[in-house]
């Protein structure tokens, strides 16, 4: 079985096929004028970083565990977790929890749920993602399950490559499931973690 993941993040059992590259921007933040920051991706954590560390002083909140974790390992002040690793019901976790607070939402040119519109939060971009050309000689072959990340990996994938009716998606989640075209339908992933679709794909 040809377990194929569109980044160059490593996964037992999976082969790597990377459709896009991450650019950072970067960006003049006074953060000490924020009471909390959210992050909803390890590519914002990553650029963030790259450039500053006055992030670090303010309260995270994290969508996910993994997410989590980088906050953590790059000696960030993360103050809350989300459980259900989606941004929709994300957003409705911490809407409590931020009440009465300045909050920036720190993310991707790109944005594939309601989390600003229902939190009133300023936001940031602080990186984009860039599709790279894919020869042809790097086709999956028929059969192949495919695992889309996020929506940018569905459009970056589709412009290098057909879609074979033989093939399977795999979506991390179910914004980024909204994103494939109607001829295209993916299985879900049980979490928001690349391990998890690949499980899943087996």
């Amino acid at each position: 079985m040809n377990i194929y993941i569109l980044s160059d993040k490593q996964v037992q059992g999976a082969i790597n096929l990377p459709v896009f590259t991450i650019k950072y921007i970067e960006q003049n933040i006074d953060f000490k004028s924020y009471d909390a920051l959210i992050f909803t991706s390890k590519n914002a954590l990553y650029s963030i970083d790259s450039y500053t560390n006055d992030w670090k002083d303010i309260p995270s909140y994290a969508i996910a565990p993994m997410t989590a974790n980088i906050i953590k390992e790059l000696g960030g002040n993360l103050e809350f977790t989300g459980i259900t690793n989606h941004g929709n019901e994300f957003a409705l976790e911490i809407k409590d929890k931020i009440k009465n607070k300045k909050v920036l939402y720190i993310r991707g040119s790109k944005v594939v749920s309601n989390l600003i519109d229902t939190l009133q939060c300023d936001d940031t971009i602080v990186y984009e993602s860039v599709c790279q050309e894919n020869s042809k000689e790097q086709t999956p072959p028929k059969g192949s399950t495919i695992i889309f990340s996020s929506p940018s990996t569905i459009k970056c994938f589709l412009e290098s490559f057909s879609w074979d009716e033989s093939y399977k998606a795999i979506s991390i989640g179910k914004t980024t499931a909204k994103y494939f075209p109607s001829n295209i339908k993916p299985i879900i992933s049980d979490t928001t973690s690349l391990e998890s679709c690949v499980a899943k794909a087996k």
